[in-house]
């Protein structure tokens, strides 16, 4: 029998990639460890909610304050029937008017007093007459007031009820300022989920490549397929992981949404947002895709960080420039946001490491889809470009074995040979 014949050449880049790739895949995906990463974002999820009910009991057993009326009997009467008559037409400018003490003709009321000392649930006091009314309020709530207290002495003094005529009210679906706002909140909304899932999601990167390569597996990995190989099915079985994680959790928060409030509220109140400038479809295929390009091109500098650390001490000491500097792209991102076509915006999408914050700000507010073609082919270049530099770095900083050669100078002497 004739001996089978080995292969004499070694794995394209691709295939070795992919060999990589699937490999941690399946290695992560199928541990207990994983169970555990996706149960983690749940307790501060629950902490939150827990938080947010127990406030919203607290605002609720707070009965909102009123306006005390200190006036004698008839003055007082005339009004809250006044206030009755046009609260309608205040459309909640005024809380309620209650009558804190009847006076007699004469006598005066110390309402400074009352707000300040009595402890009683009242914002102001209106004392004096409906013809020369008194005002008492803190400073933020008597320009406030004051306005519509005048409307309410004004309505008590006519001796006939006013008569409101009738307003048409036609309703348009937004504005130009009302969407620009819009569009703006969806921007900052979208940038700080991006980010904060980068964040959470790039540092298994760094802690895989170090935990290999305590335990010598990197190097021979590195021996059978070229190192970019390794760094690029490394980086993309990570983002798989990830994606497997940020689906699970995007799954469990639309039930949440969809199950949650009262006949759906949140759901409703979800549905009632304003579209971006792409439409919600390409706005989400464009968070995935520019979380994607964030996260390899943050993994790729981690990379090439784990290629220099040898420790997990030194790991966090190295990586902690990175993050801190990866708030500031944040923060430029989101100041790039107000310059919509400024200099700003275009210095944040140029950059690398915050054109993917920019981009998805942009697919918010505009609906051109020729410059995220550019951004995305401008991004792989650039994660290319982070991981062929970290594959060279881990080539010549760890893949260095056997003895270092003295280096000689060029005009030392040669000792002379002996015969």
């Amino acid at each position: 029998m004739s001996a089978a014949k080995l292969p004499s050449e070694r794995l394209s880049l691709p295939q070795a990639a992919f060999t990589v790739a699937r490999r941690d895949f399946t290695a992560i995906l199928f541990s207990r460890s994983f169970i555990f990463f996706l149960l983690g974002p749940l307790f501060p999820v629950i902490v939150f909610m827990l938080a947010g009910g127990i406030g919203q009991r607290v605002a609720a057993a707070n009965e909102p304050p009123a306006i005390g009326i200190a006036m004698t009997a008839g003055d007082a009467e005339a009004m809250i029937a006044a206030y009755r008559r046009i609260e309608p037409q205040l459309g909640g400018a005024l809380p309620q008017l209650k009558v804190i003490e009847n006076l007699e003709p004469g006598t005066g009321f110390d309402a400074r007093f009352f707000l300040e000392d009595s402890g009683a649930n009242y914002a102001a006091v209106v004392s004096g007459t409906p013809a020369a009314p008194r005002l008492t309020a803190p400073h933020g709530r008597l320009e406030r007031y004051a306005g519509p207290i005048s409307l309410v002495a004004a309505t008590a003094l006519a001796r006939a009820p006013p008569s409101f005529p009738k307003v048409e009210m036609i309703a348009a679906a937004t504005s130009a300022p009302n969407l620009r706002a819009a569009r703006l909140q969806t921007a900052q909304g979208a940038e700080t989920v991006l980010f904060l899932l980068i964040m959470l999601l790039s540092g298994m990167v760094l802690s895989n490549l170090v935990e290999e390569k305590a335990n010598k597996i990197i190097e021979i990995l590195a021996a059978a397929i070229p190192m970019d190989a390794v760094f690029l099915g490394k980086l993309f079985a990570m983002l798989a992981i990830s994606l497997v994680g940020v689906t699970v959790w995007g799954t469990t928060g639309a039930l949440i949404v969809v199950a949650g409030g009262e006949d759906g509220m949140i759901a409703q109140r979800l549905a009632a947002l304003t579209p971006p400038g792409v439409g919600w479809p390409l706005f989400f295929g464009f968070g995935v895709l520019y979380f994607s390009m964030g996260y390899l091109l943050l993994g790729s500098i981690f990379l090439a960080i784990g290629s220099l650390a040898t420790t997990v001490r030194e790991v966090q000491t190295m990586s902690m420039p990175v993050t801190m500097g990866q708030v500031l792209v944040f923060f430029l991102a989101s100041v790039g946001l107000a310059e919509t076509g400024g200099t700003l915006e275009w210095i944040a999408i140029l950059f690398p490491l915050s054109s993917p914050y920019a981009m998805l700000g942009r697919a918010a507010q505009d609906g051109d889809l020729w410059p995220h073609l550019l951004a995305i082919c401008w991004q792989i270049a650039w994660v290319l470009t982070f991981i062929h530099f970290g594959a060279n770095l881990f080539r010549k900083r760890v893949m260095q074995s056997g003895p270092k050669r003295a280096k000689r100078s060029l005009f030392a002497r040669r000792k002379p040979e002996r015969a």
